[in-house]
């Protein structure tokens, strides 16, 4: 597993957004997990979470896209924090890119704020985390609608790796629905991985206990292991 990775992991319990217990999801599943990216709250959590999706963006897509899209509202500073740390990291001017929620018909007119995106534009989708692929099928139409675009594919945080609305995982779904690449920065296989038994911050935060409670989990909602 990459450095970066493992960074990411562990950045996500410290923000207390990846968080692990009781949960019960808006599917009414019972998780053993929660992940909750609204607590991504300060500067500094920001920038090092762009970081983090621009290394991910360049390891599966390298530079060849042009903008980034976040789809509103979670999308927004996703999308800007991302193209700062991608200029940094690599060099490229990129642009960002939301939808809003309605179209403003004075001012700066339109449904989408900050880039434009025009014919010949590579556009990479950048979200949090999917479920349902809901988001995606509410901005895809509206990318499409902007000129001859090609969509090279999507980035999330977390792959749940869990099934969505039929029997693959929901970023599997998103990539044979759309004809795009599906991919996550890090896997809850990964998460596993990195904190099973493992001291972090003399904490440790996936036991005996908690592992088979995944376990148990994935046998009921989990999907066969997908390549990306």
């Amino acid at each position: 597993m990459e450095n970066y990775k493992k960074e990411f992991i562990e950045f996500m319990v410290d923000s207390g957004v990846l968080r692990f217990g009781e949960f019960t999801l808006k599917s009414g599943r019972k998780s053993p997990f929660f992940m909750n990216a609204g607590g991504y709250v300060t500067g500094l959590q920001l920038r090092r979470l762009g970081e983090y999706y621009a290394k991910a963006i360049h390891q599966h897509y390298k530079d060849e896209f042009d903008v980034l899209f976040g789809p509103a509202y979670k999308g927004i500073p996703l999308s800007v924090a991302t193209t700062m740390a991608y200029s940094e990291l690599y060099g490229k001017e990129i642009r960002y890119c939301s939808n809003r929620k309605e179209v403003k018909d004075h001012g700066d007119t339109g449904i989408l704020l900050g880039s434009p995106i025009k014919d010949g534009d590579r556009v990479v989708i950048i979200e949090d985390v999917t479920t349902s692929g809901k988001s995606i099928e509410e901005t895809f139409p509206i990318i499409q609608a902007q000129g001859d675009v090609e969509i090279k594919g999507l980035m999330v945080s977390l792959n749940r790796q869990e099934r969505g609305k039929g029997t693959k995982s929901a970023l599997k779904e998103i990539q044979e629905l759309y004809g795009f690449a599906a991919n996550a920065i890090v896997t809850m296989s990964e998460v596993v991985e990195h904190l099973y038994n493992k001291p972090y911050h003399g904490n440790i935060y996936i036991d005996d206990t908690l592992k088979a409670a995944i376990d148990d989990y994935y046998k009921q909602y989990g999907v066969q292991q997908e390549v990306e």
